[in-house]
């Protein structure tokens, strides 16, 4: 019987594999994480207004682990959220490769002084990190996805959306004030994760004729 039910876990989190894309997507980025021919600049003077807060390089450093935090618990509460959620991340991570390609942009960052933990987080993270392939912001689209797929989800409740959508939104923050990002990267992440997640929508659905062909087939 305890055989039985390990079994049973095991192929449980089987479809877990299905997140080994991540390394692959991670060595894409790297190879498009550098200047193109033409660099675009889209800060703004609202960009400008907005200060330097090193503390919200905690949040920004632990968004990858926050991702597959997330992935695994929809998977538990509903494969099919899990496997929707990973359709859309790779979809709008290889769009953004794609933009990166012919749209390489940039954002200025600040010379750091001290030597203080948080100081030195963010030198570990502008050394880890080129400045590039900032439009569309990959942190913000993945953060916004977990939340969009929550918010759609039959699992939602008070505890998991203040959790989901409070991280979600430090991460996003997150990416403004350690100037990786500027506003409009965010704007065109969230669009991108609008479009990818209705088109997954749209394409999920059985026609009316074809479910009638269905049950007439039983």
């Amino acid at each position: 019987m305890l055989a039985k039910l390990q079994q049973l876990r095991g192929k449980r989190f089987t479809p877990l594999i299905w997140m080994l894309v991540f390394p692959v997507l991670g060595w894409m980025y790297a190879f498009v994480n550098k200047p193109g021919e033409k660099v675009y600049n889209l800060v703004t003077d609202l960009d400008r207004a907005i200060p330097f807060w090193k503390i919200f390089a905690l949040p920004y450093s632990v968004w990858i682990l926050y991702i597959y935090a997330c992935l695994v618990y929809f998977l538990i509460k509903d494969p099919a959220v899990y496997y929707k959620s990973l359709k859309t991340y790779v979809l709008c991570a290889l769009t953004c490769y794609m933009i990166y390609l012919v749209f390489q942009t940039t954002v200025p960052r600040p010379i750091l002084v001290g030597s203080d933990p948080f100081t030195l987080l963010v030198g570990y993270i502008y050394n880890r990190d080129q400045p590039f392939n900032c439009f569309p912001s990959i942190h913000c689209f993945s953060s916004y996805m977990v939340m969009k797929a929550l918010y759609t989800s039959s699992f939602r409740n008070k505890w998991n959306q203040t959790l989901i959508y409070g991280m979600s939104s430090l991460i996003i923050l997150s990416t403004l004030f350690v100037k990786q990002h500027v506003i409009l990267d965010v704007i065109a992440a969230i669009a991108l994760v609008e479009v990818v997640y209705r088109l997954l929508s749209r394409t999920s659905k059985v026609p009316a004729h074809a479910r009638a062909g269905i049950t007439r087939q039983q």
